[in-house]
């Protein structure tokens, strides 16, 4: 089983590629999707599709595992987030993929156990959990691998 996280954002898109043979979980690919500021927002949604479109079509997954929008003191920030979902949902669809969508309380508690964990904690525990010699890097990457780590078990039952 193959799983796409990904960690939605107009400037940065995280994106990670786990894949699951009986037991083990290997970290395939990981990265993002970048845009440039400055660019029409129209110009930026298309191009995290058509960057999307590749990753699914090099590494086809069988589900695309999306952080679900919470809570933003930033209503600017939210929206061009919410945005960028919007491209995930809508390109998973487009493909007939899976689509899991998780919250970050979810992310944290499948990562390390604990609801509360900070940024650094998860990050850590994705090391660990996916035997890496360092954390992804930028931090999007890094997130969109919890994301997918966090879809593990719940792509099956869908």
């Amino acid at each position: 089983m193959r799983i796409l996280g990904i960690d939605p954002g107009i400037g940065r898109t995280g994106y990670a590629i786990l894949e699951q043979n009986d037991k083990d979980i290997v970290l395939r690919s990981c990265g993002c999707i970048e845009t440039k500021p400055g660019k029409p927002e129209a110009d930026r949604l298309l191009e995290i599709k058509k960057d999307l479109v590749n990753l699914i079509k090099k590494w086809k997954p069988e589900t695309v595992c999306v952080e679900s929008l919470f809570f933003a003191q930033n209503v600017k920030t939210a929206m061009a987030v919410g945005q960028a979902r919007g491209v995930v949902i809508v390109t998973a669809a487009e493909y007939s993929l899976k689509l899991v969508e998780v919250t970050p309380l979810q992310v944290k508690i499948a990562a390390t156990g604990y609801g509360k964990a900070d940024k650094a904690q998860v990050q850590r525990m994705i090391v660990t959990l996916l035997k890496l010699k360092k954390i992804p890097r930028p931090d999007d990457a890094a997130d969109a691998c919890a994301i997918a780590w966090a879809a593990i078990g719940r792509a099956r039952y869908l």
